[in-house]
């Protein structure tokens, strides 16, 4: 027997939680949450039944909910997403933000392993004028950042490449990356959501974590303009090792941001 809408809900947040459930409804249904709340009786089609059921029987597996749907919002926007790219993340907002307020129109911004494109594409729409360009080793991560720069109007250049190595010989008047910086080992990698993101894209394999942080740290001055500002997220433990690289690199007005949780998330400083 068919189910109604208040019933399927019912049964999935038994399962997966209320919250989980409704945004999986929705995207099944082409719908918003107002409107589920408005129809509770409404009656699924067989094929929308078996269709949920499978969702949340990949999301009890623990399938992240942003790759069931195939998207995440992210500043305002919504972004593809799939299994290629890491889930953008609230809190890298904070990063977004940092370089918002250093990043005037005309200037050329530049963003290292940029996954599904939200920082790149996020600058672009933020501050038309600003010339952005977006790295990243990965062709299955550039091809659905190219889509969503398509979609979201961004006039972003994208190139393939190991951090710097796609930009060599220019300089930027930005540069920002959310690198892998979860270290190895670490218990979390096998847990919640991030069995399911792309292992590159949360550790380099090394067992504090900063291994690729200090390799852009080191690459940065050879690609800042002068009074140029570098920009990285870290993870929660790494803000004084983050700092303490920038300073040894010879960056100076050095930069600490919480994100709005108060984690230490963004670390920074500027080229003399």
């Amino acid at each position: 027997m068919r189910r109604t809408v208040v019933a399927a809900l019912d049964e999935a947040a038994a399962d997966i939680g209320r919250v989980d459930a409704r945004v999986l409804a929705c995207h099944l249904l082409g719908v918003d949450r107002a409107w589920l709340a408005a129809n509770p009786m409404h009656v699924l089609t067989e094929s929308q039944d078996a269709r949920l059921d499978l969702l949340v029987a990949q999301r009890v597996l623990g399938h992240p909910v942003a790759y069931l749907v195939g998207s995440r919002e992210f500043y305002g926007r919504d972004f593809a997403v799939d299994p290629a790219v890491l889930i953008p993340r609230p809190e890298t907002e904070t990063l977004v933000e940092a370089a918002l307020e250093r990043l005037a129109p005309g200037q050329a911004a530049l963003d290292l392993g940029t996954g599904s494109g939200a920082i790149a594409v996020s600058l672009a729409c933020e501050r038309p004028g600003a010339a952005v360009t977006a790295v990243d080793a990965s062709a299955a991560a550039l091809s659905l950042a190219r889509a969503n720069a398509g979609r979201l109007g961004a006039p972003v250049e994208f190139a393939e490449g190991h951090w710097y190595g796609p930009v060599a010989g220019r300089r930027f008047d930005l540069v920002v990356a959310n690198p892998p910086y979860v270290a190895a080992g670490d218990r979390h990698l096998a847990e919640g959501d991030l069995r399911f993101e792309p292992a590159a894209a949360l550790t380099d394999g090394s067992v504090d974590g900063l291994g690729a942080i200090r390799e852009i740290v080191a690459g940065a001055p050879g690609h800042l303009k002068s009074g140029g500002w570098l920009l990285i997220e870290h993870g929660y433990d790494q803000a004084g090792a983050c700092r303490d690289l920038l300073a040894a690199a010879g960056f100076v007005e050095l930069l600490a941001r919480a994100d709005l949780a108060g984690i230490p998330r963004v670390a920074g400083g500027r080229r003399p």
